[in-house]
């Protein structure tokens, strides 16, 4: 488990970003465009920073990257807020894709 409290500090020291908390192990920016997760469930940390696209049909997003040559590197999972996947494109790169989902 890494330390969300820890890393939403930093985060908003150094840049004044305000973090929404989903349960004890997830914090993320909410402001627009392009948001940062903190995530403390060891299960699904990535060794650099991971952008997140949000998108309207999970499903349907992992099918067009699987055609367009991306390789899944993580199913389909819930997490709190969502449910997302993680991929690699062709040239290497990380992402994620995700849909927002009500917290029950």
């Amino acid at each position: 488990m890494r330390d969300v409290a820890g890393q939403r500090q930093f985060y908003t020291e150094a840049f004044g970003w305000a973090f929404s908390d989903f349960g004890n192990d997830y914090a993320a920016t909410m402001s627009g465009d392009v948001d940062l997760g903190l995530n403390g469930d060891c299960t699904q940390w990535t060794a650099q920073l991971l952008p997140v696209i949000e998108v309207d049909d999970l499903e349907q997003t992992l099918g067009r990257i699987r055609a367009a040559g991306g390789a899944v590197t993580m199913p389909i999972f819930a997490f709190p807020g969502g449910r997302r996947f993680h991929f690699r494109d062709p040239h290497g790169h990380e992402l994620a894709a995700m849909v927002r989902e009500a917290i029950a």
